[in-house]
């Protein structure tokens, strides 16, 4: 492809099949990272450049920490699939995506290790930076498909990557003990706990009924801000936090000049 735009963190250039145009003219302003769930980095980089995967990425960090690019960020890369965030279903148009490697829940999931981090955290410092994407648009991409996706999952390091100035953290609320929200309840404390998950960003309808697609939000919710305890169950520890983040949102939306 003539016009490509490799970028300067790049440390290998493989080019992937599977990319367009960004549509209707949409910039990118989410910061969407994954895990690649596959045994080996190098075959998870054949798998996205291979045009017969239906699937590609704009990054990905090995656990050396060396980067491969892939697609422009100019371009539209396959890497979200069916998903939502803030009303907008149309996330790959929308992100820029790395996929981080690491075998995932699926073939032994692990921590990320530090050189793997000080590249992820490079990578992104300078995504942000070019594209203006503000912290509260850095998910993972079980945030944005908590039916279908678990990660990068809940021993990635979130609250590294937000003191080095990418993404949101706010400290998760200790109180445990309480057997909270689950599968089956109903009532008003269950649509305001559906409605701030609606507020932060999750593709969740407010019914006042527990279901499945609460659940599975609430799971993803805890992967990404709560990780301590990844149940699904909405604790008085999970609620809490949920509510801090919310409050910090508001907080630095309003420093940074509305949402």
């Amino acid at each position: 492809m003539s016009g490509v735009r490799w970028q300067r963190l790049a440390s290998e250039r493989r080019q992937a099949q599977n990319f367009e145009p960004r549509r209707k003219g949409v910039r990118p302003d989410i910061l969407l990272l994954h895990y690649t769930g596959m045994t080996s980095a190098d075959s998870a980089v054949e798998r996205l450049i291979c045009e017969e995967s239906r699937v590609s990425c704009h990054y990905l960090v090995d656990e050396r920490g060396r980067v491969v690019q892939m697609v422009d960020e100019r371009l539209r890369a396959w890497h979200a699939g069916v998903s939502s965030w803030a009303g907008e279903t149309d996330i790959n148009s929308r992100s820029i995506g790395i996929e981080i490697h690491n075998p995932g829940h699926e073939f032994g999931y692990q921590d990320f290790p530090a050189p793997q981090m000080r590249a992820v955290v490079a990578l992104c410092r300078d995504i942000v930076a070019r594209h203006v994407i503000q912290p509260w648009r850095v998910l993972g991409h079980s945030d944005i498909a908590p039916d279908r996706k678990a990660d990068p999952g809940e021993r990635f390091p979130w609250v590294d990557l937000a003191a080095a100035g990418v993404g949101l953290w706010v400290t998760p609320c200790d109180i445990g003990g309480d057997r909270g929200l689950g599968r089956g309840d109903h009532g008003g404390a269950v649509g305001a706990l559906q409605l701030a998950l609606w507020q932060l960003g999750y593709g969740l309808s407010v019914t006042g009924v527990y279901d499945r697609p609460t659940e599975q939000c609430v799971t993803a919710f805890q992967r990404h801000w709560r990780p301590a305890k990844v149940d699904g169950r909405a604790d008085v520890s999970t609620i809490i936090t949920l509510e801090r983040l919310l409050e910090e949102i508001r907080a630095v939306a309003r420093h940074h000049g509305g949402r």
